[in-house]
Order: C-alpha cells, then structure tokens, then sequence
C-alpha cells in the first residue's frame, strides 16, 4: 500500500510509503482519502500525525502520470484530486504533520491540511507548479493565504521557489523546526498529548475555528456559541470542571 495507517497510544499515524519520493499519484491521493476517513471514524484514533518517512515528506504530484493526462482527463480527476486532501483537513481531531526532507506541490499542500506542523531544520518546502505552467490544484492557492496572508503565498506560488525550514517558520508555514532525527518523535508526542483531551471539546475548537475562518463574524461566534453550550452535555465537561473544582486546574483525566 502507497499509505498505512497505524494506530499506538490512541494516535494514528497517516505513513506515506511509495519510495523514493512519495509521489502523490492517483493511487496513493485515493488511499489517502480512504484512510483519512478511517481515521475519522475510528474510536480509537484520537489524534493524526502525517508522515513521510526520515527521508522525504512527499515531493508533490506524479509528473509522468499528470503528463499523460489531457484537458478532459483533469476536468473529470480535480475533484477527486481535492477530495483526497479536504479528507485530511477534515478529519475532526487534532492533525499534525512531521515534515521531513522535501515538502513540495502536493507535498506542500498536504502538510497544509495539518493543524500543525513541525518540521526538520532541514526541510524544504514550496508550490512549484508554475514552473510546469500550473497552479496549485488541491488547495495550494486557498489554504496558503489563509495561512500566511495573500501577499507571502503569492511570492511562493507566483515563483514556485522552495523555501528553507528556517524561512518556513518566519512565514508561518510551518510552527516549530527540530533536528532531522526528531521530527516524527515531536510530532507524535505533540499529537499523544491532545489524545489524551477531551475529544468532544477538542472537535468542537477544530470546527469552530476551520469553520469560521471561511465564514462572518457573526456566524461564527453563532457556531461557537452552539458549540460552547452542547459541550454542557458532555461526560468530559462535568470530568474537567469537577476535577478543576476538587484537584486545581489542569488534572482533569478524560480518557
């Protein structure tokens, strides 16, 4: 298989395998979306790190594959294409992606599907698809801005240019930058502790906040509102707020 998913300490690793490269062709876009809606449904997947190996994230899209293609071809294969990766962003549980080697065109937009990402001082990361005379196609020119502004996205899209880890995190495209041989250890263990949360609470700020970025003002607070008071009705919310009362805050167990 092009993607496994593998389940220890209530975190489910979304592990790319199709060496050298991990090319996203269609095949593995396909696996990814089966499994990233597995890791949805699964109980006992409380939190997803995306992984690539020590070597490589994944160095974007199957340009021999894409080449074949014609018009028609990629009018009917987009969708799906968005599909795979809006599954990632989707998933209802925290979602970190541990960035090693190359993060490009696909690759790129697929750490951005994230809630977070940390990656090697080593890493490269970019949208080079209009250096092939395209654009980015699952979700490189929506999610890029919303997460680093207009302006920054459109240099690295408009460019194609690939940028360092270090540079990466100054932009806001990636959140912390570790030593090569730490980036899946810090990503699990970022991802073990939010396992350990109330899972409701934690579904409730993902949606709210994907949510509302893409909505009014008011809207959103309506949605956070909503959400704020179901949580009332929550096992995890009488545990948490018992445990602040009698323990301090901090020591609530929901697991």
């Amino acid at each position: 298989m092009t993607v496994n998913l593998e389940v220890s300490e209530g975190v489910g690793t979304l592990r790319l395998d199709r060496p050298p490269m991990n090319a996203l062709d269609i095949a593995t876009q396909d696996r990814l979306k089966e499994l990233a809606e597995e890791a949805t449904r699964r109980d006992d997947v409380r939190a997803v790190v995306i992984y690539g190996g020590e070597r490589v994230f994944a160095a974007g899209a199957d340009i021999k594959e894409m080449q074949a293609m014609d018009h028609l071809g990629m009018v009917r294969r987009a969708r799906a294409l968005q599909d795979a990766f809006t599954a990632v962003a989707r998933i209802p549980k925290p979602v970190v992606a541990a960035v090693t080697g190359y993060a490009l065109g696909g690759g790129c937009e697929l750490a951005l599907c994230a809630d977070y990402r940390i990656a090697a001082d080593d890493a490269k990361l970019g949208q080079p698809e209009i250096l092939l005379g395209l654009i980015p196609g699952a979700g490189g020119t929506q999610r890029l801005p919303r997460l680093i502004g207009p302006s920054k996205a459109k240099d690295l899209i408009f460019t194609g240019r690939m940028v360092k880890a270090d540079e990466a995190l100054t932009l806001g495209l990636v959140d912390r930058v570790v030593p090569a041989g730490e980036v899946y250890e810090q990503a699990h263990a970022w991802a073990a502790r939010l396992a350990q949360g109330p899972a409701v609470a934690l579904r409730a700020a993902k949606e709210s906040i994907d949510t509302g970025l893409e909505t009014d003002l008011d809207s959103g607070l309506a949605m956070e509102r909503n959400w704020f008071a179901g949580l009332f009705a929550t096992e995890d919310r009488e545990r948490g707020m018992r445990s602040f009362v009698e323990e301090g805050p901090g020591k609530a167990k929901f697991l």
